[in-house]
């Protein structure tokens, strides 16, 4: 399996004039092949564009500052162009199960900018990492890469830091765990409710947030391509990032106990697209991180030869008993504690629903017979759906 190692880098003044011109290069073919596929009534080959677009360009006047770069990242812009409208076009057909991605946008200067170096256009020497055309840049080794790289891609983000992103194959690893299963419930009050009883409380964003929220009443006032607009989006761009830095080290932490604690790991799936549409709620959900939690469990629970499953959002795992099976029916949000009337146990609303979430799965996968645990009370007694049920608020 390939994984993506990402380590910072502090580019000298010269290498940042260097890689400032590698990146428009890179944008400018980027926009030409577009500008050529809009004109064009049948899209046009990955290597005809390149011979438009990169060799021809060359030739002549206008592009002829095309050779002071590397042509390896051209080709790589022009190659990502071809996967922007495969995705487009196995969206329209339905053949892409996430949501529908739209058509290729043309690149912008002031968002962030990257270039990918495959091998010939990039080596490790010692300490640093040599770039064609660029020279020997020194980032800081916050851990050793396990293999030898098959690409290596500069990125710049919209505050104006620089990345190496290195793409390794690596081979997966199996260790022990401590418990046979766990079902999460995510939340917003709580981040993570686990069926053994643990919680996980996201941190708190919301003095960055104030502080975004202020920077961008200021930015909507000044006036348009003035220095003190530029400064201020920067500003804007580091509290984004320091955000999105929070998040990333309590969901990096955070999956990685869950993996290497839990053989099965059971979540629910959720349809946060459609949540977000709720404006009071929305920002909150976004702040979350739910399906980046999602996308990272699923990939460190295959680098550690875990099972790892979804189950349906249609479940109600909010509405019966995980002792006894009791179907209460839908309950308001603002009711966090709940009495089963058939079984008389108190129940915690996010706790009930992960023990939920873990039976669910165990029970699919007892019908097409992979299971090897016989669930609890819930599968031996069927009780018809009412919407009588005693409920205390916490």
């Amino acid at each position: 399996m390939k994984a993506r190692y990402q380590y910072r880098f502090y580019p000298t003044d010269q290498q940042q004039q260097s890689l400032a011109r590698l990146f428009g290069c890179c944008r400018c073919v980027y926009n030409d092949a577009l500008a050529i596929c809009k004109q064009s009534e049948k899209k046009p080959k990955s290597a005809e564009l390149q011979k438009i677009v990169i060799t021809q360009a060359k030739k002549t006047e206008e592009r002829s500052w095309l050779s002071e770069v590397s042509n390896i990242p051209l080709q790589q812009s022009v190659a990502d162009l071809e996967v922007a409208f495969k995705n487009f076009f196995d969206s329209c057909k339905g053949k892409r199960k996430s949501r529908k991605v739209g058509y290729p946008k043309f690149k912008k200067r002031i968002n962030s900018q990257s270039a990918r170096f495959r091998i010939g256009g990039f080596s490790i020497k010692g300490e640093g990492v040599y770039l064609a055309k660029i020279g020997v840049v020194k980032p800081i080794w916050s851990r050793k890469l396990p293999a030898n790289p098959s690409s290596v891609t500069v990125i710049k983000d919209c505050a104006n830091r620089y990345f190496l992103s290195f793409v390794v194959e690596v081979e997966p690893v199996s260790i022990g765990a401590k418990n046979q299963s766990i079902g999460i419930d995510l939340g917003i009050r709580t981040f993570a409710v686990m069926s053994n009883g643990e919680i996980a409380v996201s941190p708190c964003y919301k003095a960055l947030d104030r502080k975004v929220r202020k920077l961008q009443r200021k930015l909507a006032r000044q006036q348009k391509d003035s220095n003190r607009r530029y400064k201020t989006r920067i500003r804007i761009a580091k509290a984004h990032n320091k955000i999105a830095d929070i998040r990333k080290d309590f969901l990096h932490k955070l999956s990685t106990k869950i993996v290497s604690e839990n053989q099965t790991i059971v979540l629910e799936d959720l349809n946060v697209s459609g949540m977000v549409k709720n404006r009071k709620l929305s920002r909150v959900i976004s702040q979350q991180g739910w399906r980046d939690f999602r996308v990272l469990v699923e990939a460190k629970s295959e680098k550690y030869g875990r099972k790892f499953a979804v189950i349906s959002r249609w479940e109600p795992t909010s509405q019966v008993c995980s002792e006894c099976g009791f179907n209460w029916g839908k309950i308001d949000l603002s009711v966090r504690s709940i009495l089963c009337l058939s079984c008389g146990v108190e129940h915690d609303r996010d706790e009930n629903a992960s023990v939920n979430i873990e039976k669910a799965s165990l029970r699919a996968c007892r019908e097409v017979g992979m299971g090897h645990r016989h669930d609890s009370k819930c599968t031996s007694r069927q009780s018809k759906t009412t919407s009588v049920a005693s409920v205390i608020e916490a």
